[in-house]
């Protein structure tokens, strides 16, 4: 090859390995300033209002699972020695005395002793009822806010659901408004909030969903344990 030929040759895989390096490094920059701009609050604001009421549900079902697990953890607290000494206040006929002391321990299992100290010498018909009755009672204060969970669990889907339907409405509004100059532009607000609400309805509701669950086990296992405690005590008492 004529040593002219093979400058001109050079000087042109050169130009165009440089061209193809520039290009590359334009669309690094690119994908890093698209990386920077979308983070999840630029994508969360997108969503519109419907995103404030899902935050606002997401927080008090926070609070909610939160507040009952402090409360069972606090119903699941047992003095081994609280039955003992209930039995040595009972056995000296101190019943009186033996009521205050379950006031002062303050668990489901102590009011329920309470009911029954107060029902002693009655029937094991009348003493079952009416623990079982204080149980009931407990029971129901245990699952104190979990239907408002579940109602956060089914409804904020169908708030995502929707922002869905507002977005594409807000969608098709501009593109019908725009005529002939229908630009990506114009639709990318009502797309966005279409379908954003729609993911942030389904986090919220599939988090609720197994927070709730989660502590409708909980209730059941306490219920339970009060259930057995009801039935020894009941036998014990009755046998006295």
């Amino acid at each position: 090859m004529h040593p002219l030929n093979n400058m001109i040759l050079q000087a042109t895989i050169a130009q165009a390995l440089g061209d193809t390096a520039n290009n590359s490094q334009v669309m690094v920059d690119l994908t890093e300033n698209v990386t920077e701009k979308m983070n999840l609050l630029d994508m969360a604001m997108k969503g519109g209002w419907i995103m404030a009421v899902l935050l606002v549900l997401s927080v008090i079902c926070v609070y909610i699972f939160v507040e009952r697990i402090m409360a069972f953890r606090k119903a699941s607290l047992k003095d081994p020695h609280f039955m003992e000494r209930v039995n040595d206040y009972v056995k000296n006929g101190e019943l009186k005395s033996a009521v205050i002391y379950c006031q002062a321990s303050n668990t489901p299992f102590s009011r329920i002793v309470e009911k029954g100290l107060q029902m002693v010498g009655r029937s094991r018909v009348d003493l079952l009822a009416g623990m079982e009755n204080a149980g009931n009672v407990e029971v129901a204060k245990l699952e104190k806010g979990l239907s408002g969970m579940a109602t956060i669990a089914g409804g904020a889907p169908m708030i995502g659901f929707l922002g869905t339907v507002i977005g594409m409405v807000r969608a098709f509004w501009e593109m019908a408004n725009a005529g002939n100059n229908i630009d990506v532009s114009l639709l990318s607000s009502g797309i966005y909030q279409a379908m954003i609400t729609t993911v942030g309805g389904l986090i919220v509701g599939i988090i609720a969903m197994f927070a709730y669950n989660y502590l409708t086990s909980k209730v059941d296992h306490i219920s339970n344990e009060l259930e057995s405690f009801i039935q020894d005590f009941a036998s014990s008492a009755a046998g006295e």
